[in-house]
């Protein structure tokens, strides 16, 4: 019955690929007239999406600054106007989200028009992957449009091995790169991020987007490096340790992460499930013999604490 019923309506799946057709369509459209640009002239797009983008956020910004700037240097603020700036800080945090993802809608399917023919020039070009000669011989299909929509979107893209998941995944991390704040490749293991970046690197090299590698033998000063260029490759471990030491250092300048932006998950039941039961825990070091003196300084402070809550 079930199988008789998606035979006259369909399945999810298929409702879900038929309203992306038009945009796949526009894609294939724009693509044929990028192959009369020159190599500058298509990497020119680049700089164009990123003005195009920068421009709608503009205002928000310069307002952004004005509010901090005020939370720093105003020693007069009284906590209500204080605690206004800040709720109008999230707002415009928001409001700047909603522009920027209006703006990588409107612009998607040039962009991904842009990264296919950036694919396309690449064919037949051999270059150095983890000490492999690899030959490049891949142009996006129309499926892997699909794919790098639905990734765009924050939905899963079912892929099996061999399909292009990696090609895949250049499409929406180019996209969401130009927004300038930072995007996430998250994979399983040192290896594969290694492999991935340098196995995608042309592309993103050819369009003018710088891409960065965390490793696990990294410096504090080489993560930050690389986690300023417009896209990180790396493991859902180095992500996630990362992120607490950040939260533990006592000066702004030690962080080496930017604000999160946009993450692609590869192997996602992989790292959402598997190795999601296993917490990251991560401690600063204690000296020996200072629990108890620190017990004894903080118990009266808590204590405090809690009776002026209480009361």
């Amino acid at each position: 019955m079930l199988q008789a019923l998606r035979k006259i309506f369909g399945s999810k799946s298929d409702k879900d690929v038929k309203l992306l057709l038009p945009i796949v369509e526009q894609i294939n459209a724009i693509f044929p007239t990028l192959a009369t640009l020159s190599t500058d002239e298509l990497r020119a797009k680049t700089d164009a999406f990123k003005t195009q983008i920068a421009s709608v956020v503009g205002d928000l910004l310069t307002e952004r600054e004005q509010i901090l700037e005020r939370l720093r240097t105003d020693a007069d603020l009284e906590h209500t106007e204080r605690s206004n700036l800040y709720a109008r800080l999230a707002e415009n945090d928001r409001e700047q989200f909603t522009a920027i993802q209006e703006t990588l809608t409107e612009i998607l399917p040039e962009a991904f028009a842009v990264v296919k023919e950036a694919c396309r020039r690449l064919v037949g070009h051999t270059y150095d992957v983890v000490g492999h000669e690899q030959t490049w011989d891949m142009v996006p299909y129309d499926v892997q449009l699909i794919g790098g929509i639905v990734l765009h979107q924050g939905k899963i893209s079912e892929m099996a091995t061999g399909e292009g998941k990696t090609l895949v995944a250049t499409l929406p991390l180019y996209l969401n790169a130009l927004a300038g704040r930072g995007v996430h490749l998250v994979t399983v293991n040192d290896y594969l991020a290694k492999r991935d970046r340098e196995w995608m690197r042309p592309v993103f090299d050819l369009l003018g987007v710088s891409t960065g590698c965390i490793q696990s033998n990294m410096a504090p000063h080489q993560r930050k490096q690389e986690y300023g260029a417009d896209i990180t490759y790396g493991t859902n471990n180095e992500f996630g340790f990362d992120y607490l030491r950040d939260n533990m250092v006592t000066d702004a300048d030690d962080m080496v992460q930017r604000p999160h932006w946009f993450a692609i998950v590869d192997e996602v039941d992989s790292v959402l499930i598997d190795e999601a039961r296993t917490p990251l825990i991560i401690s600063g070091p204690v000296t020996t013999g200072s629990t108890e003196k620190s017990f004894v300084d903080m118990n009266p402070r808590v204590r405090r604490l809690v009776e002026t809550q209480s009361k």
